[in-house]
């Protein structure tokens, strides 16, 4: 699925995370349509034209450069998120120094939870139900990720591995070439960058594509080049604070992510899924159990 062919909704969202690749003739449009979406809404191509300082040109380019299909479609999505933003009035602001603990429980649950509802809205089920249609009957699965993102990668290694599937999640660059050499076809290769941007995993997932895997990323909205290697594209949104160290709430999302697609797959078999996890389950506590005695 490409960004494209998202939900009516999320076209704010698509705007805020393509910004930083949009070309400068068409920052002037896009940058006055997230300072004004009610406006915008109502406005022809000509008047946003017009009012942002911009060209027509410029204006259809830009829907372009987002994935969407036409100044049609992008009023469309921008209307749908005023719609469900309407209700939501409790926003919290950036994460400031010395703010209190119980400030804090607040502000970074609604930043997750924002984040989550929002990449809620901008993931199709038809793709996530392709890639848990793909994961279902792969061979084998290959997780890749960096950093933060190689957390996630370990995470579905670790749910799909107690479901009898066969899969990796390497951290090292060369394992992860020499792994998605291997692969072939109706194998899983399943890439996780926030960025889309992530060097490392770019020549990995090409790799994978070669060798004949389904290829399936997990980035956020806007144009990337991991995205360009995707054959399932899954979205996610994070309302990151500038002060962090490390991800948070793109970590969150990227989890929520795969724990939909896991809890899909394991209910496809579910007779299986119960009998492996029994399995799992009985080894591990028959092992622990005999050490402590």
């Amino acid at each position: 699925m490409k960004a494209g062919d998202l939900t009516v909704k999320g076209g704010l969202t698509l705007l805020r995370e393509s910004l930083p690749s949009i070309k400068p003739s068409e920052k002037n449009a896009a940058n006055y349509i997230l300072a004004h979406p009610s406006e915008v809404v109502k406005l022809s191509v000509q008047e946003l034209a017009g009012k942002s300082g911009s060209s027509e040109a410029a204006v259809i380019r830009l829907c372009k450069s987002i994935g969407v299909t036409g100044y049609r479609e992008l009023k469309l999505k921008i209307a749908g998120d005023l719609q469900n933003e309407s209700g939501n009035k409790n926003v919290f602001g950036e994460i400031k120094p010395n703010d209190s603990v119980a400030h804090l429980i607040e502000a970074i649950a609604e930043k997750h939870t924002q984040s989550i509802s929002q990449t809620m809205q901008v993931n199709e089920a038809a793709a996530i139900e392709q890639a848990v249609s793909m994961i279902s009957r792969a061979r084998k699965i290959d997780f890749y990720g960096v950093g933060a993102s190689y957390l996630v990668a370990q995470d579905g290694e670790q749910k799909f591995g107690r479901i009898g599937k066969w899969c990796t999640a390497y951290s090292d660059a060369h394992q992860q070439l020499a792994s998605a050499a291997n692969l072939t076809y109706g194998d899983v290769a399943f890439a996780i960058s926030y960025s889309g941007e992530t060097e490392q995993l770019l020549p990995v997932l090409k790799q994978a594509k070669e060798a004949g895997a389904t290829t399936i990323v997990m980035t956020k909205l806007g144009p990337n080049r991991l995205q360009e290697l995707a054959d399932i594209q899954l979205f996610t949104v994070a309302k990151e604070a500038r002060i962090r160290s490390a991800a948070t709430s793109s970590r969150i999302v990227q989890m929520y992510l795969m724990d939909i697609i896991y809890t899909a797959v394991a209910g496809q078999d579910y007779d299986h899924t119960i009998e492996a996890l029994e399995k799992s389950r009985q080894a591990i506590q028959q092992a622990f159990q005999t050490e402590q005695k």
